[in-house]
């Protein structure tokens, strides 16, 4: 994604809406990605269905922990894997989300004016 450099002009606000749109989707298409990893890693190694799959990746995800005992050793290290990853993914695709709003911000601040 290229953003507007310092001397050129604040994006007008139906471009702006269609960047922010465009971030929110790559980020969408991330999470949910990760959503797929964790539950066929919970099915497959955690022996759980896939509706208990889909809620231990989720809760994972969204930073509350797993709710379901795993029992094998490959599960547990999964487990642990996957909150690292789930962590990590959900710190840059809220950076990704919040991306235009901060350089608008910043560019805004920076703008030259034809008067100085």
């Amino acid at each position: 994604m290229v953003y507007e450099r310092r001397h050129q002009k604040l994006l007008p606000r139906p471009q702006f809406a269609r960047r922010v749109l465009g971030h929110v989707f790559f980020a969408s298409i991330v999470i949910a990605g990760s959503l797929a990893i964790g539950m066929i890693g919970y099915h497959y190694l955690g022996h759980l269905g896939w509706v208990d799959s889909y809620l231990n990746a989720t809760m994972i995800l969204g930073g509350m922990g797993p709710v379901d005992p795993l029992k094998t050793t490959a599960a547990k290290l999964f487990a642990g894997t996957y909150a690292l990853f789930a962590g990590l993914v959900f710190l840059g695709m809220a950076g990704v989300v919040f991306a235009p709003f901060v350089h608008r911000l910043l560019h805004r601040f920076h703008i030259d004016t034809e008067e100085q």
